[in-house]
Order: C-alpha cells, then sequence, then structure tokens
C-alpha cells in the first residue's frame, strides 16, 4: 500500500488533441526548465510538455510541471478586488481604481502618522523579474520605506550573504554542465530527487556515463543519499564542523592549491589557524561523523582533478547557514576548485525566480547588485530614475524575519504582502498569528483568495498566475528564460507588473519616474543598468526573441556577444568581486547555539520537500493528482522509537514543541535515525507551529530545520476528523 492512500490510484494523463503550442517556463522550483503550453480547438488550455530543445530539461519534466497547465483553472482563484474595513468584517467586492486609492492612502496616512518606515512590503520569488524591478521602482523610488524584503530571506540569504562574504557579490559561480566535469561532488543537505528533479536526472546522467564518487550530507536517509557512494548522517547544524575538520586535514597534509590561494585569496593564515583547533578527533564527538571518515572525504576531495559542491536547504535554514555558506566556499577555493569546469560551489535555488528578485527587486539593496550602502550607486539609480538621490535610504532596512518583529512591537503599522504566504512559511506560527492582529492595514495580493493570509487582510489584490502574464526568470545557474503569455488573466485579476505600474501614479514620485507600458520595455531598460565595469550581471546582449530563440541564456552575456550562449561560469580569471579582486577565506568559528533534543522534548524535528508539492501547498494542493500522494501531513519515524512510544504505522500523533503542536500521520520508516523526525513543511498547520525560528546573525535566515519536540498519543477518531476538515480545505 503506498503511504497516504486506501487504494492506489495512479496518475492518468489522457491524450488531448492539441491545435497550438506555446512557450513558457516553469514557476515552480528554481530548475528554470522550459514548458510547452497546449492549446486545445476550443482555445483553451488542455496539457504541458517539456520542451526537448532547452539545454536545462531537454524534454523532461517533474509530476509538477507536467500539470502545471491545470493552475489556469484551479480553485479558489481570486477574480475581483475586495475590501472591508477590519479583518474580522466580510469582504466586499470592488473595482481596482477604488481598491488601490484606497490602498495608497492608507499607506501615505501610516507613513505621515509614524514615519515613512512604518509601512512594510514583503514580496516572493516567483514573480517575473520585469514585475521585481517594477516593484523595486515602486518601493524604492515612489514609496519610501525602508522595510522591504522578499520571502527568499526563508530559503537563500544565507546563500547571498556568504556569496558576498566570500566573493565580493551574489551570483551562484557555476552551472549544471559542470556535473559533466567534476571528479568529485558533495551535497549538504540536498535531496535532489525530491526538492529539484530535472537537476538530479541531469547528475544522474552525467555520472552514469563517467562514474565521480558522489558524497551526500545529511541526517536523513533521503532519496540523494541511498543513490550516493558515502552518505554521511551529520548531527543536525553542525555541517562547519565538519566542513573546518576536512579543512584540517587538507592543510596539514598539503593537500591544499597553495599556487591558487597565493595568487586569488586572502585570510589564508588566519583560516589556517582556525581550522587546527578541528582535528578530526576533536570534531567527530560535535559532528557525529567519524575521524578516519572525515579524513577519508577531505582526500578523496582534495586529490579530485576538480571538484563541486552542492546544497539546498539543509545549509541555508541554520543559525549558521551563511558561515556555512562562507566554509563552504573555503573549501573549494583552499583546493582551486572555484571558476573551472566541475570545480564550484553551486547553490540550487529554491523558488523559479528567487535569483530575479536577488538580481532586480532592489530588496536588499538597489538593481543589479547595487548597494545602497554606496553613494555612487545611490546617485546612479536616482539620476536614472529621475529622483533626488536623498530620497533613498542610507543602508538596507529590516529583512523579512525582523519585519514581523517589528510589528509585534508597535514600530510596523501597515504591510503589503506580494505572492507569500506567511501565515504558512514563517516559523513559530502561534506567535506569526498574534502579530498579524496588530496590524492596522495589510493588503494581500495573491493568485489565491482562500491563502491563510487573506483572513488578516483588508483589501485583497487578486493577480494572474504565470503564464497569463510575460517576463523572464533567472534560474539556479543564472539562465535567463522566458515566460510567454498564454492565456489572459483569469476574471478580473491583473499582473503583478500593471498593479505595480498603477499603483505608482498614486504617489509623488509616480508621477515623475517612467514606467514602461510593457514587460519587454522593461526588460530593455534593466539592461541599460546591467552594463558596467567589471560588472558580473550583465544582460545587455540579450532579447526577448533571443532567449526564446536560445530556449536560456546565461548571464553575463554583454552586447555584442557572438552566438546565443553566455558564459557558463563566473570567476574564471581569478578575478573576484572585491575591492582588490581576491577571494575572502572567512575563518568561521562553530557555535553551538541551536535547540537539542533533552528529557523533555526528546526528538530532532527536521522538515523539508517532497516532489508532489512546492512550498506552501498554496497551487499544488489544488492540483489533484499533485495533491493525492500527499494530501495529509506526516512525520517519518524510526521503527524502534516508534515500537517504545506504542506508535503503529499509519496512526495520528500529536507532536509538541516548546512554541506550539501539530497532529500529524505517523510513517514508520528507517530513513531518520532513532532520535529524528521528518515533516514535510507544506502543510499550513503543521511544522512551523513547531519551529524555533532562531536568526543567523549575517542572513537572518530561521533556523528552520533544527528544534526538539515530543511526541504524544492522540485520539484517532478525532485526528481523523480534523484530517477530513484539512482536505475539504
Amino acid at each position: 500500500m503506498l503511504f497516504g492512500r486506501t487504494k492506489r490510484k495512479p496518475i492518468v494523463i489522457p491524450s488531448k488533441p492539441v491545435k497550438e503550442w506555446k512557450y513558457t517556463t516553469c514557476n515552480y522550483c528554481s530548475t528554470g526548465c522550459a514548458i510547452e503550453i497546449g492549446v486545445g480547438y476550443d482555445g483553451k488550455i488542455v496539457t504541458s510538455r517539456g520542451h526537448a530543445g532547452a539545454d536545462v530539461n531537454r524534454g523532461k519534466l517533474c509530476i509538477k510541471g507536467i500539470l502545471e497547465h491545470e493552475l489556469f483553472q484551479s480553485d479558489g482563484r481570486g477574480d475581483q478586488p475586495l475590501i472591508r474595513q477590519r479583518y474580522q468584517d466580510d469582504f466586499e467586492p470592488t473595482e481596482w481604481d477604488h481598491a488601490m486609492d484606497h490602498s495608497a492612502e492608507k499607506i501615505k496616512d501610516i507613513q505621515q502618522k509614524y514615519g515613512r518606515d512604518a509601512f512594510a512590503v514583503v514580496s516572493t520569488g516567483q514573480l517575473l523579474t520585469e514585475e521585481f524591478y517594477t516593484l523595486g521602482k515602486l518601493v524604492r523610488g515612489c514609496i519610501g520605506t525602508n522595510n522591504y524584503d522578499g520571502n527568499t530571506t526563508l530559503c537563500m540569504a544565507s546563500a547571498v550573504s556568504g556569496y558576498k562574504r566570500s566573493f565580493g557579490s551574489d551570483g551562484p559561480p557555476g552551472c549544471y554542465g559542470d556535473f559533466e566535469h567534476t571528479e568529485c561532488m558533495m551535497a549538504f543537505g540536498s535531496n535532489l530527487p525530491e526538492q529539484h528533479p530535472v537537476i538530479y536526472w541531469r547528475l544522474k546522467e552525467a555520472r552514469e556515463k563517467r562514474h565521480f564518487p558522489l558524497i551526500v550530507v545529511d541526517p536523513r536517509v533521503t532519496m540523494l543519499a541511498q543513490f550516493a557512494d558515502i552518505h554521511l548522517p551529520i548531527t543536525p547544524g553542525t555541517d562547519c564542523v565538519l566542513i573546518n575538520s576536512m579543512l584540517q586535514v587538507i592543510i596539514s597534509e598539503g593537500l591544499q592549491d597553495q599556487a591558487y590561494i597565493d595568487a586569488h585569496t586572502n585570510g589564508f593564515e588566519e583560516l589556517k589557524a582556525t581550522v587546527a583547533d578541528y582535528d578530526p578527533i576533536t570534531a567527530q564527538h560535535v559532528c557525529g561523523i567519524d575521524e578516519d571518515m572525515i579524513r577519508h572525504v577531505a582526500r578523496l576531495y582534495a586529490r579530485a582533478p576538480a571538484a563541486m559542491s552542492i546544497w539546498t536547504m539543509g545549509i541555508n535554514q541554520s543559525t549558521h547557514g551563511s558561515d556555512g555558506v562562507a566554509n563552504i566556499n573555503n573549501l573549494n577555493l583552499v583546493t582551486g576548485n572555484i571558476g573551472k569546469p566541475g570545480g564550484t560551489s553551486l547553490s540550487i535555488t529554491g523558488q523559479c525566480n528567487a535569483m530575479g528578485t536577488r538580481e532586480w527587486s532592489s530588496c536588499s539593496g538597489l538593481p543589479g547588485y547595487r548597494k545602497l550602502e554606496k553613494p555612487q550607486h545611490r546617485e546612479e539609480i536616482a539620476n536614472f530614475w529621475g529622483i533626488d538621490p536623498e530620497f533613498f535610504p542610507k543602508q538596507r532596512g529590516l529583512t523579512q524575519t525582523d519585519i514581523f518583529p517589528a510589528i509585534e512591537a508597535g514600530e510596523v503599522k501597515g504591510l503589503w504582502l506580494v505572492a507569500t504566504n506567511p501565515l504558512t512559511s514563517m516559523p513559530n506560527q502561534p506567535r506569526i498569528r498574534k502579530m498579524f492582529e496588530k496590524l492596522e492595514f495589510l493588503i494581500v495580493q495573491d493568485v489565491y483568495k482562500d491563502v491563510e493570509t487573506t483572513d488578516y487582510a483588508h483589501v485583497y489584490f487578486p493577480a494572474a498566475v504565470w503564464a497569463e502574464k510575460e517576463g523572464c526568470h533567472t534560474n539556479t545557474e543564472r539562465r535567463v528564460n522566458l515566460v510567454r503569455n498564454v492565456i489572459a488573466p483569469y476574471g478580473n485579476s491583473k499582473t503583478d507588473f500593471w498593479i505595480f505600474k498603477e499603483m505608482s501614479k498614486r504617489f509623488d514620485n509616480g508621477r515623475v519616474i517612467a514606467f514602461p507600458e510593457t514587460p519587454e520595455a522593461t526588460f530593455e531598460e534593466m539592461k541599460q543598468l546591467s552594463v558596467g565595469e567589471g560588472r558580473t550581471l550583465d544582460i545587455s546582449g540579450m532579447s526577448y526573441r533571443k532567449i526564446e530563440q536560445a530556449r536560456g541564456i546565461q548571464w553575463p552575456y554583454r552586447e555584442g556577444t557572438e552566438g546565443l550562449k553566455g558564459e557558463p561560469r563566473l570567476y574564471a580569471d581569478g578575478r573576484f568581486q572585491t575591492e582588490d579582486g581576491r577571494a575572502n577565506l572567512i575563518a568561521v568559528k562553530f557555535r553551538d547555539n541551536n535547540e537539542k533534543p533533552d528529557e523533555d522534548y526528546p526528538f530532532w524535528c527536521n522538515s523539508g520537500r517532497v516532489v508532489e508539492h512546492f512550498h506552501t501547498r498554496t497551487r499544488t494542493g489544488k492540483i489533484g493528482n499533485c495533491n493525492k500522494f500527499s494530501p495529509t501531513p506526516y512525520m517519518e519515524i524510526n521503527p524502534d522509537a516508534a515500537e517504545e512510544l506504542g506508535i503503529a504505522h499509519q496512526s495520528y500523533v500529536r507532536l509538541v514543541s516548546r512554541r506550539g503542536d501539530a497532529v500529524v500521520l505517523a510513517q514508520l520508516t528507517h530513513r531518520v535515525p532513532r532520535n529524528m523526525v521528518f515533516i514535510p513543511f507544506h502543510f499550513h498547520d503543521c511544522v512551523n507551529r513547531l519551529t524555533l525560528g532562531l536568526l543567523d546573525p549575517y542572513s537572518r535566515q530561521p533556523a528552520f530545520k533544527q528544534c526538539a519536540v515530543r511526541i504524544e498519543q492522540v485520539d484517532q477518531a478525532e485526528a481523523a476528523r480534523l484530517n477530513v476538515e484539512r482536505r475539504a480545505f
């Protein structure tokens, strides 16, 4: 029996006659798969398929992409703006002009009474890049609040912070093609087969042609760990200790690439002194990997002619996330594995366009990786937009994870949420719900009117979904690809681009700053801002026509470039985006501040993705053939631990942490150790009721992956009734 279903009902995708195929790019994860949408003879969308000519996916799609066309007519979509005076009142339908006029007046009123930063904006990683750029113009150039961020803080902030600390700039330096050249790969907290199936297919195909060692570092026996040559079941949150110990072995045995270190890095002596305290004999008692294995993988990695590292949330979502990324960069810099085929530090991005928001949304700075802290950057953008540079703040404001405590403290009075659902995604949910009750004004802009955050909204903006819009995405390997408009927006919903452009007209600077009328014209404007001496994020040679013709182009792709291929790797010349052009080796000292299991809460609680769902299930929970595999929140528990507690397979239990509780179905499996449970994070009333959310000091990203819980018995009939109500949702 397949877990979660009483009867096996395999997916059936009937053949459907297609009149026309329309090109677009998948809007789920960061892989960047090219998709063709089939339009039937009745003008309706009937099916999806992968584009065989695209280098990224070469015709392949995962279950989410195969069924993505069903989003257009999925349940719960918003078709008109809604408004109310108090969040406890009933919504009333209204016209767009009234909803926007009212919202703009409320924003201005809050800023006049409490200051410009009393109104905050939190965006997403799932808009199109031209929409991100337009939102940045609106928030930075018109509204003027400095409390502006994206929900990418919850997934990629530590990767961004680590790249900036090591290399002087954000931007993954490698590409999927590195799988075909590497001689050794380490995957830290990354389960590609379920998180990014098509990237895993690329990796698997490369290993079938030319086998190379695959080392997986993960406390759980993930699907990727099952396929690995070596699995290191690390103690949660101790990756920095493992990497420091590997560096100690590499340096003490003279396995480092000293010529590369001397020519291209700073800080080697300090790093060497720091890692000397992390010998394998000492480190094994902290990270849980025995000393001989630490030495073995260190030698294997350092001796490989080319070695690469990948990671996802297992590194990022930690109190040591930024340090973990910096230390992975250390490992690759010390062994000379940056900027060459098969040698890289490649973060596997979470959301479809998290890279686009990092590049162009102005959340953490200004467009094109410019910094608010640099006067010349503020002046450059202000002059381009035609406003006073003094309108910009001199440094970045609060991140998303600090905006919510500011609501709690009464410092932020109003909030605009764009395509994000913090009432599922934020840690410590009981506390977050109380924060929402304190807001004087909340705008929720989303494709679906039934997202949890609309319970507290004063205004709801119905947004268009995915290929009802047009614009670009940037994927994990810096490849810009195109989403073509396939169908008109649902009902009276509008594209996010239109909403931001129209809202700008309600602010003084919106009458000064030019907002192009189309996404393509906006892209042409962005191209002008991408040009500059030494600038890596150069898209000046791209156009919509070229992008579609190439099925995606990697940046940098400068004006005048021949052919349709950008540069696959950054830093191939050994020059980095720092003041002196050298990379920084960051000496990382481990500080053990995690919540750990104890007598009262004896289990680690870990979380992650399953292949059939995406993030908070706002979309996949409405697609029958996705939702049927995991309609119910569940946990994985070791059979020995379950036997001790009297827990039967597929029985309900209550998980309790110091912050809240959640009722889940038990799945007995040896994929988790005896002192751990694992829960998919996709369910709105589940794992984030438990999580701690302690923040990384550099990136302000929460530690979703490490907290402590206990397991309690629960009335089975009552739990089953609650589950039926959940599934009705």
